[in-house]
């Protein structure tokens, strides 16, 4: 299943809020240094859908706020 993710970083607490089908807005503390916000986008998802970090893997969009995200 691919999601298109729209990555707020810097924020208060790690949140994730559904905009519309498939369509997600993350908020995460890490700021977007080094892929810190990469990975902890990719934790939050494996904690949100309760299934193994490796299931999850950003498919485009790394260094933008804009990611799709393949879920498998």
């Amino acid at each position: 299943m691919k999601i298109i993710v729209t990555v707020k970083p810097n924020a208060k607490k790690d949140h994730i809020e559904a905009v519309s089908q498939g369509e997600f807005v993350a908020r995460i503390k890490a700021a977007p240094v080094d892929g810190k916000a990469n990975d902890a986008l990719i934790k939050l998802f494996a904690d949100h859908f309760d299934i193994a970090r490796s299931r999850i893997k950003i498919v485009s969009g790394l260094s933008f706020r804009k990611k799709i995200v393949d879920i498998k």
